[in-house]
């Protein structure tokens, strides 16, 4: 068989300003500059958009293409099964109508049945005896090259094994079939009855709604890129108001808020935004309040003292009133620098390098510790003893942490037990792993305590606690606060305030991750 079955800002040459982030000029006022090479939201909305309707068209177009080559492939395949149905029923029961009875030849078999049928357009029925004897209807075929004509062609069809096929040709494709007779028995020359379906305009109709559909498709992607653009202009309208707010806003002007309509998730985005403006405003607030509270404690005490230098009289005042008011005024300047440290301190607290980790022995950094909180309390007042420092526990092992900040946050803390607990009251220094597996740093005495209701209150800025322990306390109110910013500034750590025992007593611990310091490998180990 023959045939084959198948399935910075500087300035240019010309006085334009050049902005050192790659643009000209400068950004109109109400408009927040663009980074350089990003699309737009507008832009991706709508690009997605498309990406999307093109996918779906293109889907609907393929499947629509596909369901109708199958629905032509079912069609053809029925009208094929219709007539060699018909034939070999004719070939059963039918009579010869010259004499009545059976057909006793192939060629008058054949030639009786084409004149009776009535064929598709697309449909050729034929008859062929012994090799190339053709028997067909008298009709034209929309076909380029009709089956009767092409002889290679129809000897690969009578030839082959099977009943029915698909055969390309450079000229068309051809759905065939057939069936073979030999009415007059073996000794009769033998008959094929053919049929062949050329499936070309079916198959060019189907690629007609193919085109078709493709050519709505890119209309409709046309449409939907026009209307896109304008819902998405209104969606994201609000979000350019927010971007233009934002850009707009300033410390000293924090009153622009955003007009909220309706009830969608933009306008849930612009009351969130409004809300965030109304805690920027309060905080901005609170921060400047701070700061006129913070001058006016300083500015008071320097006035004072300055007046009190300038009115004072040597030649009237006597050594010792001198001596005295000497040491009461660098007293108090002394005391104002500190309150001055304490808040630079505390304004660095939000500044990426306030906490620097490093490998630290933790027993190491307990002992020094130790040592240097001795010195806070030697028992020079009249009537008082030193004070008895005890080193608790030590724990062992290297961790990560800045050991400069906890010294700093340990001494101020044992200073805060001096300053608030009877002479000769003991305070312990030690250091400990918990059963969570944090290290906690602590300095604990067996003082008055601190009360319940100022146990959170005594870590805010200038908060002191109540006269049960500030009977000694003359500081500012940021130790405690300079503190909590050294234990928060390392990931995770904390402080806490504990009860020594039943009776009394304050505990307050430095509570950080127990991380291990990243190993250094030693040169020539393999990595």
């Amino acid at each position: 068989m023959t045939a084959t079955t198948t399935g910075t800002t500087d300035g240019t040459a010309d006085g334009t300003p050049v902005r050192t982030d790659g643009r000209h000029g400068s950004a109109p006022p109400d408009e927040p500059p663009r980074p350089r090479g990003r699309l737009s939201a507008r832009v991706r909305i709508v690009l997605w958009l498309l990406v999307v309707m093109a996918v779906a068209l293109t889907t609907v177009a393929t499947t629509t293409r596909s369901i109708l080559l199958r629905d032509t492939e079912q069609r053809v395949t029925r009208l094929l099964a219709q007539e060699t149905g018909e034939f070999a029923n004719f070939v059963k029961r039918g009579q010869d109508p010259e004499t009545g009875g059976p057909f006793t030849t192939a060629r008058r078999l054949l030639r009786v049945f084409l004149e009776r049928q009535y064929s598709d357009p697309d449909e050729e029925l034929l008859g062929v005896v012994g090799e190339d004897s053709v028997i067909r209807q008298r009709r034209d075929l929309p076909t380029q090259l009709p089956l009767y004509r092409d002889k290679p062609a129809l000897r690969s069809i009578t030839g082959d094994s099977e009943r029915s096929g698909t055969l390309h040709r450079p000229e068309g494709e051809i759905r065939w079939a057939k069936v073979d007779v030999k009415p007059g028995g073996d000794r009769s020359e033998r008959g094929t009855f053919v049929v062949a379906f050329h499936a070309d305009r079916e198959q060019a109709r189907v690629g007609e709604v193919f085109r078709v559909l493709l050519a709505i498709s890119g209309v409709a992607l046309l449409l939907t890129c026009v209307i896109g653009w304008g819902v998405a202009g209104r969606i994201l309208a609000p979000v350019r108001l927010v971007r233009t707010t934002a850009a707009q806003l300033t410390e000293q002007d924090l009153t622009r808020r955003i007009p909220v309509h309706g009830h969608d998730d933009v306008s849930a985005l612009a009351e969130t935004f409004n809300s965030m403006l109304d805690r920027l405003e309060r905080a901005f607030a609170a921060q400047r309040q701070f700061v006129d509270d913070a001058g006016h404690e300083l500015r008071t005490p320097i006035t004072i003292v300055r007046g009190h230098l300038e009115l004072m009289d040597q030649s009237a005042s006597g050594v010792r009133e001198r001596e005295e008011t000497v040491r009461v005024v660098t007293d108090e300047l002394d005391r104002m620098s500190r309150i001055v440290e304490d808040l630079l301190m505390l304004a660095k607290v939000e500044r990426p390098d306030f906490v620097t980790p490093e490998p630290v022995e933790l027993a190491e950094l307990t002992a020094d510790v130790f040592v240097k909180v001795r010195a806070l309390d030697t028992g020079d007042s009249p009537g008082e003893g030193p004070r008895p420092w005890e080193l608790d526990q030590v724990a062992e092992g290297t961790v990560s942490l800045d050991p400069q900040r906890v010294t700093q946050a340990m001494v101020q803390l044992a200073q805060n037990a001096v300053q608030h607990t009877p002479p000769r009251t003991a305070v312990r220094i030690g250091s400990r792993r918990s059963a969570a597996g944090e290290v906690e740093l602590y300095v604990a005495d067996n003082g008055p305590g601190v009360r319940e209701e100022d146990a959170e209150r005594v870590f805010e800025r200038f908060r002191r606690g109540s006269a049960r322990r500030g009977a000694r306390g003359s500081g500012a109110g940021l130790g405690l606060a300079i503190v909590r910013a050294i234990a928060e500034g390392h990931p995770g750590g904390r402080v806490d305030l504990r009860r020594t025992t039943d009776d009394g007593g304050a505990t307050f611990v430095l509570v950080l991750p127990a991380a291990e310091p990243p190993s250094v490998a030693e040169p020539g180990d393999e990595t």
